[in-house]
Order: C-alpha cells, then sequence, then structure tokens
C-alpha cells in the first residue's frame, strides 16, 4: 500500500479522498491554486503545493506542474478525482512514465473509452446492447443525412468526442436534420476541438440507469450494481438514488454483466461507470443500451457506498496498489434504498444561471461522516462558512446522501435533510432540490430524463413561506436582537432602560410601532402594538393577530394568526433570511435600506444591502453629493431599490458599472465625507 498519494483536484472529491486516505494512514498531498490558497481541500491533507492561478488552465489541468508536485513531495501515486486531468489520458500516461501510479484506469482504456464512435464499436464487438445508430468515421453531411433518415426520427446527434450535454441535438425530421448537423459541429468544435459526430435512435422517454464496475491488475471484475441518474436539468444530473426503482433482479444481473463486459473489452482497471440509456415498453418491460463509460468515479458514488456499505476510494487505493478487489460478486448485497442531491450556487428560477458569493450562513443538517456508509445522512463538502464560491469551478457546494430502509424512507430523510440546510449569501438550488423531491412523478418513481420540464409546473417560482410568516419572522428576530443588545449594554453598565424591557409593558395603555418591508416585490407596511398587560399584535396586509414569539436553542418558536411554526432568521444588512419546515424565503427592511449608508458606510464606503444588479449611477467620479442624494440604483428581488448617499461627500470612484451582478456586501463606489 502507498505511504503518501498526491490529490490531483479540489474541493469536495479531493477532501473525500484524503479523509479515506488518513484512515488507512496514508498521508496526503493536496495542490491549488491562487483562488483556492485558504480552500478546505487544502487544510485537509498533510502538505500542499501551489500549482498556478485560479483558470483551471494554469493550475489543474496543468498536469506537468502536478507531476513535479508529486516527485517533489515524495507522492508514490495520483489520485484525479473526478473532472479536470480525471480522463485524460495523456496525464495518466505521463504518470506512468515518471514512476507515478494513476489511481485509475490505464491510458489505453481511456483513449478506448473517451471516443463515444470507437468505444460503441468495441461494445458492439464485445456483444453490449446498442442505441441503433451510425457510428462510422465517414463524415460526410449527405452520408450523415442518409443514415438519419435510416434510423427513423427523432435522431440525435452527438459529438463524439463530447461530453457534459455539450454538442447534442435531438432532430425532430429530416428537414431539420442539416442545420442541426451544422450547429453541433459548431458547437463540438468549440468545445472539443473535434467536430466529428454520431447519430442515434432518440429514445423519447429514457430513464438514465449506469453501472458500478470495478477490475483488478488481476483480471477480477464486479458491478456494485446500478444507479438511476435520469433526473437532469441541461444534460446535467440533479438527484440520483440506487438501487433504480423498479429494476429486477433479472435486469440488474443483465445489466451488470453487460457492464463488466464492456470493462473487460478495454481490461478496465479501477472504479468505472458504464451509462446505460433504459427505454421502458408498454408491457412494463425494459430494454437498455450503452450510452457511454466514465473512466473515473462519478460525483454520484457515495448513493452506491450507501446501499452495499463499501468504500470505494479504498477500493481504489488497494487496486491501484496491486491488492485484488475486495469482494467477490456473491459478496456483494443491496441493503436499503440512498438518494444523492447535488447542492449548487445557481438561480433554478432563471435557467439555472450560476451565482458567486460567500457562504456567510452554511448551516447542515445532523449528519454522519463518510466512514459510515450506511444510515441516515451524510454530507460531502469541500467548503466551510466563511469561504466564498468563485466563478473558476464548479458551482456544486455539497453533495447530501440520505440512506433509508425504504425509498419511502430515504425520501423523508432528504426533504428533512434539506430543510435543515440554511445557506446565506448566494443562490442556491435547495428548494428546487425539495421541489422536486416532492413532486408527483419523482415520488411515484415514474422517472425519466424529462422530468424537470413535464413537473415545470410545481418547481420553478414557487413560494413556500407566506407574507404573514415572513413578517411574524422577521420582527421576532428583530426584536430578540434588540433584547440582546440591551442584555449586552446592561451587563457593560449594570443598569438597563426599563422602559426597553421586551414583555412591552405600558402604565398608559397601548403602544405602537412601525415596520416597512418589501415581500416579494410589494412594500408591506406592518405594525406592532403592545398592549397595556404586554400582549402583542401584529397588523400584516389588513389582518390583525395575537402574536407571540420565543428563543430556542436552536430556532425561534414564531405564533401569528392562528399559526406556529419554528424558524431560523439570519439578516445580512437589509435582508432577513427565513427558514421554515416548508421553505425558506427573504424579506427586506426597508427602512434599513432606505438609510443603507448610516450603518454600511465605513470610511466613504458604500456597500449592497442585497445581491442584485447594478441598474444605474447617479453620480460619476468627482462628484459632490449632499446626503439623501441618490447614488446609485439597484434591481433585486423584482424591485429597483435607490441606494442614498449616507453624508456629504465626494465620489472618490465608482467600482462597478451598470449591468453588474453584484453580491450582498459588495463594495459599489467609494465616498469621501466633506471636512467638517
Amino acid at each position: 500500500m502507498f505511504n503518501k498519494i498526491l490529490i490531483a483536484n479540489r474541493g469536495e472529491i479531493a477532501c473525500r479522498v484524503a479523509a479515506t486516505a488518513r484512515r488507512m494512514a496514508i498521508k496526503t498531498v493536496a495542490v491549488y491554486s491562487d483562488a483556492d490558497a485558504s480552500a478546505k481541500h487544502v487544510s485537509v491533507c498533510d502538505e500542499a503545493v501551489y500549482i498556478g492561478a485560479s483558470a483551471p488552465k494554469d493550475s489543474y489541468l496543468r498536469w506537468e506542474k502536478i507531476i513535479e508536485a508529486a516527485r517533489a513531495t515524495g507522492a508514490q501515486a495520483i489520485h484525479p478525482g473526478y473532472g479536470f486531468l480525471s480522463e485524460n489520458e495523456e496525464f495518466a500516461r505521463a504518470c506512468l512514465e515518471a514512476g507515478l501510479v494513476f489511481i485509475g484506469p490505464p491510458s489505453s482504456a481511456i483513449l478506448a473509452m473517451g471516443l463515444k464512435a470507437e468505444s460503441k464499436r468495441l461494445m458492439g464487438l464485445a456483444g453490449v446492447p446498442l442505441v441503433p445508430g451510425y457510428h462510422g468515421a465517414d463524415q460526410d453531411p449527405a452520408l450523415l443525412q442518409r443514415e438519419a433518415d435510416a434510423i427513423g426520427y427523432p435522431v440525435l446527434i452527438k459529438a463524439s468526442a463530447g461530453g457534459g450535454g455539450k454538442g447534442m441535438r435531438v432532430v425532430a425530421n429530416s428537414a431539420e436534420f442539416a442545420g442541426s448537423l451544422a450547429s453541433c459541429r459548431r458547437e463540438a468544435v468549440n468545445s472539443f476541438g473535434n467536430d466529428a459526430v454520431l447519430l442515434e435512435k432518440y429514445v423519447q422517454r429514457p430513464r438514465h440507469i449506469e453501472i458500478q464496475v470495478f477490475g483488478d491488475t488481476l483480471g477480477n471484475y464486479v458491478y456494485l450494481f446500478e444507479r438511476d441518474c435520469s433526473v437532469q436539468r441541461r444534460h446535467q444530473k440533479v438527484l440520483e438514488e440506487a438501487p433504480a426503482p423498479g429494476m429486477t433482479p433479472e435486469l440488474r444481473a443483465q445489466m451488470g454483466e453487460a457492464a463488466v463486459a464492456a470493462a473487460r473489452a478495454v481490461d478496465y482497471v479501477g472504479a468505472g461507470t458504464v451509462e446505460f440509456i433504459v427505454e421502458q415498453r408498454p408491457d412494463g418491460s425494459m430494454e437498455f443500451f450503452f450510452m457511454e463509460m466514465n473512466t473515473r468515479l462519478q460525483v454520484e458514488h457515495p448513493v452506491t457506498e450507501a446501499i452495499t456499505g463499501q468504500d470505494l476510494v479504498e477500493w481504489q487505493l488497494r487496486v491501484a496498489s496491486g491488492e485484488a478487489l475486495p469482494l467477490r460478486q456473491d459478496q456483494l448485497k443491496i441493503t436499503g434504498h440512498a438518494i444523492e442531491a447535488r447542492i449548487c450556487a445557481e438561480n433554478p428560477d432563471k435557467d439555472f444561471m450560476p451565482a458567486t458569493g460567500t457562504l456567510q450562513v452554511y448551516g447542515l443538517p445532523d449528519c454522519v461522516t463518510f466512514e459510515r456508509r450506511q444510515g441516515g445522512v451524510r454530507v460531502d463538502s469541500g467548503v466551510r462558512q466563511g469561504d466564498a464560491i468563485s466563478p473558476f469551478y464548479d458551482s456544486m457546494v455539497a453533495k447530501l446522501i440520505v440512506h433509508g430502509d425504504s425509498r419511502e424512507q430515504a425520501l423523508s430523510r432528504l426533504d428533512t435533510a434539506l430543510a435543515q440546510t440554511h445557506i446565506v449569501g448566494l443562490s442556491t438550488n435547495v428548494q428546487f432540490l425539495r421541489n422536486v423531491a416532492q413532486s408527483r412523478s419523482f415520488v411515484q418513481a415514474d422517472l425519466d430524463t424529462g422530468l424537470i420540464p413535464r413537473e415545470e409546473a410545481v418547481l420553478f417560482n414557487q413560494e413556500k413561506v407566506g407574507l404573514k410568516l415572513a413578517v411574524a419572522s422577521a420582527i421576532a428576530h428583530s426584536l430578540l436582537q434588540e433584547a440582546a443588545e440591551q442584555a449586552q449594554l446592561a451587563g457593560r453598565s449594570g443598569w438597563l432602560d426599563p422602559w426597553a424591557r421586551r414583555d412591552g409593558w405600558r402604565s398608559h395603555g397601548p403602544s405602537t410601532r412601525r415596520f416597512d418591508y418589501e415581500f416579494q416585490g410589494q412594500v408591506q407596511i406592518v405594525q406592532l402594538t403592545t398592549l397595556h398587560d404586554g400582549a402583542l399584535q401584529l397588523a400584516v396586509a389588513g389582518e390583525l393577530g395575537g402574536f407571540s414569539f420565543a428563543a430556542l436553542t436552536q430556532g425561534i418558536d414564531v405564533r401569528f394568526a392562528a399559526q406556529r411554526q419554528i424558524v431560523s432568521v439570519y439578516t445580512n444588512g437589509a435582508v432577513a433570511h427565513v427558514f421554515t419546515a416548508q421553505g425558506a424565503t427573504q424579506i427586506i427592511a426597508i427602512n434599513t435600506l432606505a438609510h443603507a449608508g448610516d450603518s454600511q458606510v465605513e470610511g466613504g464606503r458604500l456597500t449592497a444591502p442585497m445581491p442584485g444588479k447594478v441598474v444605474s449611477f447617479a453620480v460619476k467620479a468627482g462628484d459632490a453629493v449632499k446626503k439623501g442624494q441618490p447614488l446609485a440604483v439597484m434591481d433585486a428581488m423584482k424591485m429597483e431599490h435607490t441606494i442614498a448617499a449616507p453624508m456629504d461627500g465626494v465620489v472618490a470612484e465608482l467600482l462597478y458599472a451598470p449591468g453588474d451582478q453584484v453580491v450582498e456586501g459588495a463594495e459599489l463606489l467609494k465616498l469621501v465625507a466633506t471636512p467638517v
């Protein structure tokens, strides 16, 4: 077994590999870029080596620097993780030439499976079922048109060197073929430097089911069952589960044996995934076709670990060091059901636009570590609270994995765990994941790659928290903060203002406070009344009701308008982020926003009180301004907001341009105070 390995990756997978290595008493070396100098994966490894600038092409894709780092630190092997260099046959070969073990398949297997057309030819020779199509070398457009007509429409055009959903077009009829082919080829050249394509019969309601395979250097092979990865957006996976719902033992064995045949055909070693398209016939039976083989560990490998109780990274390390596979096929068993949700920094309601920013709050559910591979909830993450999600790398924040005795139990645990995931500082897909998991199609296991478009009406733009609960939660949090500040002041001075008591008792009848909020693009004027006996009443949107709250160890117990909820509230500038059992929302305190400068100016700085877009500036560098004068307009949460000058001064510099997206807390401009 190795004494030291280098992990040629970053983020969650680097942390994941390091955890197994630590348990096996193997030292680890991290590599990092400028953007990752303080990243979690750097801190969890025993050593770290700087390899270049933030862009992947200047760091994580520079395999010569990575090999140099491995040799300099005395690492005996390199684990590529997934992504970056994990399926780069040139890198795998260079490792071997440098006297290093590549913890993955031989370069010949990566090369054979890297080109879709060649891999399909090999699979056909190995007897693996293929989708009817054309995978030939002749790329004459007229020939491709004839082949498509012979296959029958709809036809799928795929870039032969492609992946990740790029270079793919579905063609509905013969008249559309030429234009779609040209478009696909342009995208293929831009993405992969190769315009070769293949054609396949387009399966109209396909399921995406993949088989985890493993091979060792002694010629042994096993399959560790299947994963259903049908729930996708833009050809990228959202939720994965194992075992696949509706899978029969007979079909599982057929697909597993076909996957092993695929691995044998290329003398595969290590962890690999054979992906199949599965078509369900009207009689309920299923037919499967080879799609491609991923010659690396997959992002969704934890669900396989959960149902088998095996550590697949440990298997990789043992096989790469020359050991036999830890188990035979007849020793592998399925226990329970597991589901993985990919938590990403993105806005699903805006076509899954990636988001960047700082994880100002990063609250995770109660969970187990990866060492406990069965039971409960597991989180694999490469970030910590306070870390930034940068524009340089993948938008995935964490993987949330649940395991239960049944699919129903796993679904329940998934929803509870997602509800306990509190992220503030950037947009995420957490609520979208809950919506998908609660949708009719997913609950009933009516799975195919068209699930998200089919359930669109219940997945997007779903506000789960109403106005009354949002207002009540924000005010409860505000009053608790006021009470804490008073208690802190009393602790310092020994004197407590009797009129600041939270019970609100008055000797002269009720008193009323006004709170102005913006919620879902609408301004709301809210009144909080304290009665003579200290009881509270809240007036929201024409409804008056009793209001009470109490701080708990975790969260706030809020009661208003015949509703009771346990909520968690986090404030950032003017924005209160409210998390409930049903979902999460944001509500803006307008009075804070209108005077943002009073609390957010430090030495003439003005910062964005929320994530949004700069619409315009009303001033330019060098302009003299008066307190209260409009300086900038931001577009956020469906409304425009004016940022006003907090004092008299001179604009020193504008730090953004109209149209720029800004994160919460971003400095918009510099303002120098006018000397008094």
